[in-house]
Formats: C-alpha cells, structure tokens, sequence
C-alpha cells in the first residue's frame, strides 16, 4: 500500500510521546465525533457519511490548537501535495499452496493453472476481487494470473498444458479401480484419457465410492457412466444413488417365503428330558434341605 501511493512509513518511538504525530488525532476525533454511536450497513454507505461529514461540518471546524480553520489550513498545503494514483490500491488476500499432480492449485474449490511453478512445490496465491495472482512462495516474483472462477468446481487450465503422461498415483488409481470391477476401470480409464491428469481427481472419487456402495452397485453406476458422458465423481454417485434406491424398492416387492418351524434337530432335546428337569426342579424347591443341626 506504501509503495501504491508513494509514501514512506515514519514510525514513532515507543513511549516517546513528544515525537508522535499529531495526525493521530485526526483518527480519534472521527471515531468519538462522526461514528460513536452508528452504524452502517456497508462500507460504501460508511464513506459516503463521512464525506457529507468533512464537507460541512469538520474541514469548516476551527482547530482547536491552532486555531484556525482546517479548510484554510489545508488550501495553503494543498499546492505540495501529490496528486493520488489514478487506480485505488486493491485489497487482497493471500494463501499458501501446493502445486498438485495436474499442474494447479486449488482455490475456492476452483482449479488454476500454476506453471511455471514445479508440482509440489508452494506458492502464494494473491486473491483479489475480480482476479487471482500465483507468486513465487520466496521471491514473491509473478508467475500466472487469472481472473476468478465464476463457480466453484470450474477448471482454468489451457488445454495445451494439460498432461497426459500417466505416474504412479495414475496407475494406482487404476489398480483400485480394476479392484473393484472392469466398468470402474473401463470408466477411470476413459477419464484419464480425455482429461490426462486432472482426471484423476474424479478418479479419485470413484474409488473412494467403494467405501460407501458395494462392488456390485458401484459397478453396474459404472457401466450406465460409460453409456454416458459422465465425467465426474459426482455423477457417479448420484447414479450409485439410484442403483441402490432401486435394488431396495425390488427388496421390498419381492414376497417373503414363510420359513418352516423345525421340529426335530440334533441340537434340539426330547421333549421328555424337558418334563424330567422341571419336575426335579419343582421337588427341590418342595423338599427345603435339612440343617446339620437336625
């Protein structure tokens, strides 16, 4: 922001009051006169009060140390001031990344290409309004800008810079996919071949389905994919959703056998053993046990 307007930062000594600047003052006198006790619902409507506000009530004030009337102060300083830059200084936030296996970094679960910077490697990522800057994590030095994603899950990655050369995160994703059945393997391949490496994003997610559906159901989303133009792991699972809704509606039409009573088993004793036991049982509890004494 210094370097944006040309200014120099002068910071005062610490508990050394007689060397601070006045124009801290400036910055009180706002806060307890134009906004104690307001509020405002953006900063926009903040700034607008605040010009009526030096407008007509504080550069006509008289200062109360000199004496004098800041307007007129500020006319006599006026012809050695720099004009202001004709852009704003624009606000940003910054983040670290990691560069991943497709060349990108992910932002608002958005994807942005990050060449020249190496995979693996971090960068800083500027975020502004309406655009986002990828620097150099040590230098700071420039290496890509963009403009914001207009929606979460959108790719900007040219298509020249995508990679197509398979590694061994592609091979084991492939291997968990043929684990899983053929039409799983038949449709991560066939994502990898049409989107190289950032494929292999929804590959993973395909994978990961294993955990919630069995190979069956996974497999037979799988092969409604591949009669499809299904390029994501989301749509996968929303066909996985309708597979398994569809296997229990056929679970609870089909019609419940009665299972027969078993009458005679190995495991099950003669009813006369039963009788012989409660009857021992019941002349026990008749006949109390005679005490030592007796």
């Amino acid at each position: 922001m210094l370097a944006h307007y040309g200014v120099i930062a002068d910071p005062a000594r610490v508990r050394d009051p007689n060397r601070k600047g006045t124009v801290e003052n400036a910055i009180q006198h706002t806060q307890g006169t134009a906004l104690r006790g307001r509020r405002f619902e953006s900063l926009e409507e903040q700034n607008a009060f605040l010009m009526h506000w030096e407008e007509n009530w504080a550069s006509l004030r008289i200062h109360g140390s000199t004496k004098r009337q800041v307007q007129a102060m500020f006319e006599e300083e006026k012809p050695h001031l720099r004009a202001l830059p004709v852009a704003p200084f624009r606000y940003f936030t910054e983040s670290i990344r990691t560069v991943w296996d497709d060349t990108t970094v992910r932002v608002d679960n958005s994807s942005y290409a990050a060449r020249p910077a190496p995979i693996g490697s971090t960068v800083l990522v500027r975020l502004y309004e309406h655009s986002l800057e990828i620097r150099d994590h040590k230098t700071q030095a420039l290496l890509r800008i963009h403009p914001r994603a207009p929606h979460p899950g959108s790719v900007l990655l040219p298509e020249s810079e995508r990679p197509f050369n398979p590694t061994r995160q592609t091979a084991f994703l492939l291997s968990q996919a043929q684990a899983i059945g053929p039409h799983s393997r038949a449709l991560c391949q066939r994502l990898f071949d049409t989107e190289g490496r950032l494929g292999q994003r929804s590959m993973w997610g395909i994978v990961g389905l294993a955990k919630k559906y069995s190979a069956r159901i996974l497999e037979q989303a799988c092969t409604i994919a591949l009669t499809g133009n299904v390029r994501s792991s989301k749509q996968v699972r929303l066909i996985a959703d309708r597979v398994f809704e569809a296997a229990l509606a056929r679970l609870d039409q089909a019609p419940q056998a009665e299972l027969p009573l078993t009458q005679n088993h190995p495991l099950i004793r003669p009813a006369a053993e039963y009788t012989e036991f409660f009857n021992l049982s019941a002349r026990h509890r008749a006949d109390p046990p005679q005490s030592e004494t007796e």
